[in-house]
Formats: structure tokens, sequence, C-alpha cells
């Protein structure tokens, strides 16, 4: 295989896993099973945020500075998943139009990946800035406890 063909699977896999994690992520959106802040207004947002702020502040043992960082990487994470859902009312019936008819509607999906993906890449820079921001300033004990519950050794979220 040739070093160009390499390069084009890749660029082919890569696009395909992008274009499913999309529309996954639209489809997820669309989901009434549970609301990951889908449809809560600003407000709704800054009283579950804080709650998990406070939540991982007592598992990670956050001082002040710290929790302000975490509550900006909260409103990034929301500020980006905002511009994600964008301006549809119904997710789930934007998806589903597209195989209302005969045909499955190429274009529009395309057309939304293409909205979706330009959503991610005008806001992840400001995510991984806040997110390295709020990571950088925990201690090596702390950044270990967010290893271990990102490995899935830990439970900070559960109900219970």
């Amino acid at each position: 295989m040739t070093h160009f063909t390499r390069i084009s699977l890749k660029r082919t896999l890569l696009g395909a896993l992008t274009a499913t994690v999309l529309v996954g992520g639209l489809a997820a959106c669309a989901g009434n099973r549970h609301d990951y802040s889908a449809s809560m207004n600003a407000e709704q947002y800054a009283q579950k945020r804080d709650k998990m702020v406070e939540k991982a502040a007592s598992k990670l043992d956050l001082n002040d500075d710290q929790k302000k960082r975490l509550s900006v990487l909260g409103d990034k994470l929301y500020e980006q998943r905002a511009a994600l859902v964008g301006q549809t009312k119904n997710p789930r019936a934007e998806l589903q139009a597209l195989m209302a008819g005969e045909k499955f509607d190429a274009v529009r999906a395309q057309a939304l990946i293409n909205e979706k993906t330009a959503a991610l890449q005008s806001k992840s820079p400001e995510v991984i800035a806040a997110l390295a921001d709020f990571y950088n300033s925990l201690n090596p004990v702390q950044q270990q406890k967010v290893r271990d519950y990102m490995e899935g050794r830990g439970h900070w979220f559960s109900r219970g």
C-alpha cells in the first residue's frame, strides 16, 4: 500500500467516524430519556453546573480557584453544545426528515454534518483551553483521581 493510499484511507475512515459521531450526537441531542442540558435554559444549566461542580469539588478537594476554573469549563461545554444543537427546536424530527421520503436526503445530511463540524471547530479551542486550564491547576493527586475516573474506576455522579 502506498503512502498516498494510506493517507487517503485514514482520511476516509476519519471522515466516516466523524460523520457517525456527529449524526449520533445529533440523535443523542434529540433523545428525551436523559436531559443532558439539551433543553435547559441558561439559569437551569447554571444550577445544574453548580451542583456538579460541588460534587466534583468534594471528590477532588478543589479550592475556590479550581472550582471557578471547572465552572468556566462547564460553561464552555454548554456553549459548544448549544452551538452544536443550533437553532433546531426538534433535532430528532430534523434527523427523521432525512429519511422521510423514498430516498435518503444526502444533500441535507451533508449540510447538517457541515453545520455541526463548523460548530465543533469554532468552539473546540475554547473548550480545550478551559479543560487545560482546569486540569493544569490540579495537583498530582487530584490529576490522578481524574485519570482514575476517566478510566472507569470512579463513579462520582452515580445515583445514590
